[in-house]
């Protein structure tokens, strides 16, 4: 991975003082904040600095020279509460370590605003690449990814078009065969229970996906219980207990994720509903518990493992691409 090749020229201060129309030592002096500079300037190279998506070189004066910065990888992800992401990391950083090549990781807690500022935070060290989770950012973000000089991948989705390279699966089909297989089981009134979707987009991507299919079977959704807060077993076992209340009669119920299954699961322990006979249950991203479940959770499993690894190999290469490694429709027992 020593040729890391980047999808586009760096923006440089050279680039902004030509923007706003002023020196490079004005420019310096703004974004330092210290020495004299009238306001219409400092105003003039904010400007340009956000429309080009330019960061300041951190390594300037301390590392440059020393080739430090050609070796580090910096990465976005949403969340560290869910397996999700450490397994995506460990696929990551594993491949990233046998090339001798560190990576420093943001949290984002699903928020755009954080993810844009610790993706000008990476830049900042001119990594030899930005990795992000998802494909929809801030406007402030896709700017800064396209002016950092540097390959950026995007993972975990494939339903959109990327900035540069993308690595994933398709949510929109994962959801159509996740309805496709209830429909088959002869379920028909079947509910969604999730957590927000204006936080996990790709769960509203899953939606949209098992709503299509559900439409193309004749059907739509029975019923539909959206919890607040991340998720989690907790979420979903109140969840299910107050989409029940609501709507009994529900037959199957689509979890956004596993954990909310699980959840569910409990639910229906508590309450002594059969499942599947008289509930059935199916969740998402096939992790390690829903397989050792005293009934094993109906679920997709997504390649966490693989897209981690498959992001650190297309650290090398040139031109954007898209790759979509799939999924696995775990049929288990619950559904």
């Amino acid at each position: 991975m020593d040729d890391i090749q980047p999808p586009g020229r760096l923006v440089t201060l050279t680039d902004v003082a030509r923007a706003a129309g002023v020196g490079e030592s004005t420019v310096s002096r703004v974004l330092r904040n210290h020495g004299s500079y009238s306001k219409r300037a400092g105003e003039r190279v904010a400007e340009a600095v956000a429309r080009l998506g330019y960061v300041p070189n951190r390594v300037a004066g301390s590392l440059a020279g020393q080739g430090a910065n050609a070796r580090l990888v910096g990465v976005v992800i949403p969340s560290l509460a869910n397996v999700v992401f450490p397994d995506l990391l460990r696929g990551l950083t594993a491949a990233l370590d046998a090339e001798g090549i560190p990576c420093v990781i943001g949290v984002s807690d699903y928020d755009p605003d954080r993810e844009e500022a610790l993706a000008a935070a990476l830049l900042s060290w001119r990594p030899a690449a930005l990795l992000l989770t998802g494909l929809e950012h801030n406007p402030g973000t896709v700017a800064l990814a396209r002016a950092g000089g540097v390959r950026v991948i995007e993972m975990i989705d494939t339903d959109g078009d990327g900035i540069d390279t993308v690595v994933g699966f398709s949510n929109r089909a994962v959801g159509a065969a996740s309805a496709r297989h209830l429909v088959a089981r002869g379920y028909r009134r079947i509910a969604y229970l999730g957590h927000d979707l204006r936080v996990d987009l790709r769960a509203g991507k899953r939606l949209a996906g098992f709503e299509v299919a559900l439409g193309e079977a004749g059907l739509a959704l029975h019923g539909q219980e959206i919890r607040t807060g991340p998720s989690s077993p907790a979420s979903g076992r109140a969840g299910l207990e107050a989409l029940l209340a609501r709507v009994p009669d529900l037959d199957a119920v689509y979890f956004s994720n596993d954990d909310m299954a699980l959840g569910g699961y409990f639910a229906c322990l508590s309450a002594g509903l059969a499942v599947p006979e008289r509930i059935a249950l199916f969740g998402f991203n096939g992790l390690d518990f829903a397989a050792a479940m005293p009934q094993p959770l109906s679920t997709v499993r997504t390649p966490r493992l693989e897209i981690g690894r498959q992001a650190a190999a297309c650290l090398t290469g040139e031109g954007p691409k898209k790759i979509d490694l799939g999924f696995e429709l775990i049929e288990g027992a619950t559904a």
